[in-house]
C-alpha cells in the first residue's frame, strides 16, 4: 500500500505537476519516496530560498503552480523570502514541506528543526497553511491548495505533513474533480461599463499583471475605444509596438497627466501598488475620479474604490466589452498615446536612456525571449520605460515585494517551463551575490539561462539614494568577485565586455551554446 508520501507525488501528477524544486533532507525523506518512479522532474537548488525562486519563475512562465519541497523549520524559513515575493506578484507556488511529530507541537521540547508554531508564521505570508493530520485529509487538503492556486487570484500556498503521517499508509485516492469553471462577470456591470466607455470623449486603460493573458481582447477593446494604453512594469509585453500602447510607468508625470485628462479610466489587473503608481513617493498619484476596475480578486476591488467594479476574468471581461461597447468616433488615441510616449521618455534620467538601450537589445538580439530581472539599474529604467515584445515575458523582483536575489533563479525556473524560449536573466553585480550559487543549479538543470551580471561594483541605486538624502553613503560597495572566473569554476561558458557596444554580439553567442552562459557588463 502506498504511503502518505507516495500519495501525494500522485496527487502532484493528477495536479498535473512535472517540476518539483528543492533540497532533500533527514525530513522530507518519505516525501521522496515515489518521486523517482514518477513522471515528475525534481531540480535541486543550492538554497531553499533558490527553490522557492525557481518555482515562482517557472510559474510565471508556465502559467500553472510551480512546486517546492522544503524540510521542517529552516527549510521553511529560508523559503519565505520567495514566498512573500509571490504573494505580492500573484504568482501561484505550493510549498509543501514537513513538521515534527505531531505529539510534540507547540510544547519547545527542542527537537530538530523545531520553531514554535510553524503554521502560525506560514499563515503570515501564504494564502493558506494546511497541516495534514491524518492520511484521509491529504486529498482535500491538495484539492483545497490547488483551487486556491488556479482560480482567483494566486499566491503562495503552504501544505506540512508532520513526520509521523508522512509513512503511513495512504487511504485509497479517488479521481481528481475537473476544475470548476471561474465566476462570470455580472452582465449589468458589464454593461453598464461599456455604456460609460462608449460615452466618453477621452477614454483611458490601464493593464496590470492580472491582465497579461489578455492581449488580444485588450488590443480589441482599445482598438474599438481608441483609447491609449498604459502598462504597469509586469503587464509589459500587452500591445507590444502598437500604436495605442503606452508603455511607461503611471509614476512619470507624463503618464500623469495622461491619466488626468483622461475622463473614464479602465483598469484592468492592476492593484494601483505605489512601486508602479508612486515610484517617488511624492504624493502625486491620485485615483481617477471616474473609474471602473476589472479584477479577479475582490478583496482587491475592495481595497481602492471605483465607481463601478467589476468582479471578472481579464480575458472574458474585455473580450465582452469589445462586443458591447460602440465604436468611439474620435480618432486621437494614437496621438495621445504617442505624445504620452514621447514625454515620458524625455520625463527619464538621461543616464537611463542608455539602460533601457541595454535591454532593448536584448529583446531585438532574441525576439520573443523572457527577460527575468533582478533589482539592477537597468531593469528599474526599463520599469519606468520599455515595450517588450512578449505579454508575461519581462517580470522582475524590482516592485511590489522587491526581493534580491529573485533573478537568477526565478529565471532557472522559467528556463525549465520553457525549454524552447530564450531566456536571459538581467541582474546586478550585487543581486546575483545573493544567489550566485544557483549558477550551479543552472548546470545541473540543463537551464539554457543567458546570465547578464551589470557590474558597477556596487548598490549603485542605493548610493544615489543616500546622496540625493544628503547621507554619507556607506555600504554600498561590496566588492564584487570575478563572475566570470567563478563561472567557469562551474563549468560554464562566460565572458566579459566592457559597456554595451559589444552586448549583442556576445547575446548571440551565448545563444548558440544552447546551454548556460553568463555575460559581465562592466559599466562605470
Amino acid at each position: 500500500m502506498a504511503t502518505v508520501g507516495e500519495a501525494l507525488i500522485s496527487l502532484l501528477e493528477a495536479h498535473g505537476v512535472d517540476t518539483v524544486f528543492g533540497i532533500p533532507g533527514v525530513h522530507t525523506v518519505e516525501l521522496y519516496r515515489g518521486l523517482a518512479g514518477s513522471r515528475i522532474r525534481h531540480i535541486t537548488p543550492r538554497h531553499e530560498q533558490g527553490a522557492a525562486f525557481m518555482a515562482d519563475g517557472y510559474a510565471r512562465a508556465a502559467g500553472r503552480p510551480g512546486v517546492a519541497f522544503v524540510i521542517t523549520g529552516p527549510g521553511l524559513t529560508n523559503a519565505i523570502t520567495a514566498m512573500a515575493q509571490a504573494r505580492a506578484d500573484s504568482s501561484p507556488m505550493l510549498v509543501v514541506s514537513s513538521v515534527n511529530q505531531r505529539a510534540t507541537l507547540g510544547k519547545g521540547l527542542g527537537y530538530l528543526h523545531e520553531l514554535p508554531d510553524q503554521r502560525g508564521l506560514m499563515r503570515t505570508v501564504a494564502l493558506s497553511s494546511e497541516r495534514v493530520e491524518d492520511p484521509a485529509e491529504l486529498q482535500a487538503a491538495m484539492e483545497r491548495a490547488f483551487a486556491l492556486l488556479t482560480s482567483g487570484r494566486p499566491g503562495p500556498v503552504h501544505i506540512e505533513i508532520p513526520l509521523d503521517v508522512m509513512a503511513q499508509p495512504a487511504v485509497e485516492l479517488r479521481p481528481v474533480p475537473p476544475a470548476g469553471p471561474a465566476a462570470a462577470a455580472d452582465v449589468d456591470a458589464l454593461e453598464k461599463a461599456a455604456a460609460m466607455l462608449s460615452g466618453a470623449q477621452r477614454p483611458l486603460i490601464l493593464a496590470g499583471g492580472g491582465a497579461r493573458h489578455a492581449d488580444a481582447a485588450l488590443r480589441a477593446l482599445a482598438e474599438r475605444l481608441d483609447a491609449p494604453v498604459v502598462t504597469t512594469s509586469n503587464g509589459r509585453g500587452l500591445l507590444h509596438g502598437h500604436p495605442l500602447g503606452v508603455h511607461a510607468s503611471p509614476s512619470l508625470r507624463s503618464v500623469r497627466k495622461l491619466m488626468a485628462e483622461a475622463d473614464v479610466v479602465l483598469a484592468v489587473g492592476t492593484e494601483f501598488g505605489p512601486t508602479d503608481y508612486d515610484m517617488y513617493a511624492d504624493g502625486g498619484f491620485v485615483l481617477p475620479p471616474v473609474l471602473i476596475r476589472i479584477d479577479i480578486d475582490q478583496a482587491q476591488l475592495d481595497r481602492r474604490g471605483a465607481n463601478l467594479p467589476i468582479r471578472a476574468d481579464s480575458a472574458e471581461a474585455l473580450a465582452a466589452l469589445a462586443g458591447l461597447a460602440e465604436a468611439r468616433r474620435g480618432n486621437d488615441g494614437a496621438e495621445r498615446a504617442g505624445a504620452a510616449r514621447k514625454a515620458a521618455w524625455n520625463d527619464l534620467e538621461p543616464y537611463m536612456h542608455g539602460q533601457v538601450a541595454a535591454v532593448e537589445a536584448i529583446r531585438d538580439t532574441l525576439p520573443g525571449a523572457l527577460i527575468v530581472g533582478d533589482s539592477t539599474q537597468p531593469v528599474y529604467a526599463a520599469n519606468l520605460w520599455y515595450d517588450h515584445d512578449r505579454p508575461g515575458g519581462w517580470f522582475n523582483a524590482a516592485t511590489g515585494y522587491g526581493a534580491l536575489g529573485f533573478g537568477a533563479p526565478a529565471a532557472i525556473g522559467a528556463a525549465l517551463a520553457m525549454p524552447e524560449v530564450p531566456v536571459v536573466c538581467l541582474t546586478g553585480d550585487g543581486g546575483l551575490q545573493f544567489t550566485l550559487a544557483e549558477l550551479g543549479s543552472a548546470l545541473d538543470a540543463g537551464a539554457a539561462v543567458i546570465f547578464v551580471v551589470w557590474n558597477n561594483r556596487g548598490y549603485r541605486e542605493i548610493e544615489t539614494s543616500m546622496r540625493d538624502a544628503g547621507v554619507e553613503p556607506v555600504g554600498v560597495s561590496p566588492a564584487p568577485p570575478d563572475f566570470v572566473a567563478v563561472a567557469k569554476a562551474y563549468g560554464m561558458e562566460a565572458e566579459r565586455i566592457d559597456g554595451t557596444a559589444g552586448f549583442p554580439a556576445a547575446l548571440k553567442r551565448a545563444r548558440a551554446l544552447a546551454a548556460p552562459a553568463l555575460i559581465e557588463i562592466v559599466v562605470s
